[in-house]
């Protein structure tokens, strides 16, 4: 570690709790509660999304590992994000696909609620000897996602004017964020990453998240918007719930941490791309329908 990488860690560290508030407040304030408990009444839909986030894509985790040679910090870290769903970035990315922002909200809220309850009864038979408090999971959710999200509901409800001035502010604030995340964690981890090459680390992360996408994808239902959000929420795991445990139970092997960042890093790069690819398909599909109304 030189001199520099503690201050590019605290970076990294202020980037991902800013970007979270900021983009709950910011989806808080462009939204009403109808609009985010709507989407949740389509009871296929909402029983696809827990089927694709905690069935399918945990399975998918423990075949990775079962397949593919891997230490066991690493198997370990793989297997924590595939069972933690519910994540923090989402609205960045549905934001950019163009996607419906309101049915984003309520997976959101939807898949952290229950992976508060699902990975300390789960994780347990999967990992033996790990001891997961509910708690731990549960209060950096609270805290930084749902208390942020429900001030800004609150706030709209009440001053919709003023809600409706500070998306611009949050959306800015999310995106400052986001790009000082990136700078600092790249910076203060480089030698760790560049050390998982070769050992399959980055590997089972694109698999991971190309495989989890995918399944979001084809139970998104019929409708482009949904499946659009329901491929990009389920490829995006729960980093927030996946450290807690992984610090909370695995400190001694830096292994499973590091291989939770490489997903979330991968993970993000691989699903922007996907989430700009959806918005260009937007923006050319709205083209079109506007060439042909002319």
């Amino acid at each position: 570690m030189t001199q520099f990488d503690p201050f590019f860690l605290a970076m990294g560290n202020l980037g991902v709790l800013v970007f979270i508030i900021a983009s709950m407040l910011g989806m808080g304030f462009g939204l009403t509660i109808p609009q985010i408990i709507t989407p949740l009444k389509n009871r296929k839909l909402v029983i696809m999304s827990l089927v694709a986030n905690f069935v399918l894509v945990p399975l998918l985790a423990l075949l990775i590992v079962w397949i593919i040679p891997l230490s066991e910090g690493l198997k370990i870290g793989v297997i924590l994000v595939g069972f933690a769903a519910g994540a923090p970035f989402l609205p960045k990315l549905v934001q950019v696909a163009k996607g419906d922002m309101a049915f984003t909200a309520g997976l959101m809220i939807l898949l952290m609620v229950v992976t508060i309850a699902y990975l300390p009864l789960v994780l347990p038979f999967v990992l033996t000897g790990v001891q997961v408090s509910p708690w731990e999971i549960a209060k950096s959710l609270i805290f930084l996602m749902l208390i942020p999200l429900a001030i800004a509901l609150f706030i709209r409800a009440r001053y919709e004017e003023v809600a409706t001035g500070l998306v611009h502010t949050m959306t800015m604030a999310a995106n400052l964020s986001l790009a000082a995340m990136f700078i600092g964690y790249f910076v203060a981890y480089y030698d760790q990453t560049v050390g998982v090459l070769g050992t399959g680390g980055i590997l089972v992360a694109i698999l991971l998240v190309a495989g989890a996408a995918i399944i979001g994808y084809l139970l998104g239902g019929n409708n482009k918007d949904t499946r659009k959000v329901l491929a990009l929420g389920t490829g995006q795991r729960n980093l927030a719930a996946a450290f807690a445990v992984a610090t909370g139970n695995f400190a001694s092997n830096p292994e499973v941490l590091l291989e939770v960042m490489d997903i979330a890093v991968i993970g993000l790069i691989l699903l922007m791309i996907l989430a700009g690819e959806f918005g260009r398909r937007s923006a050319s599909g709205a083209g079109t329908k506007g060439e042909a109304a002319l």
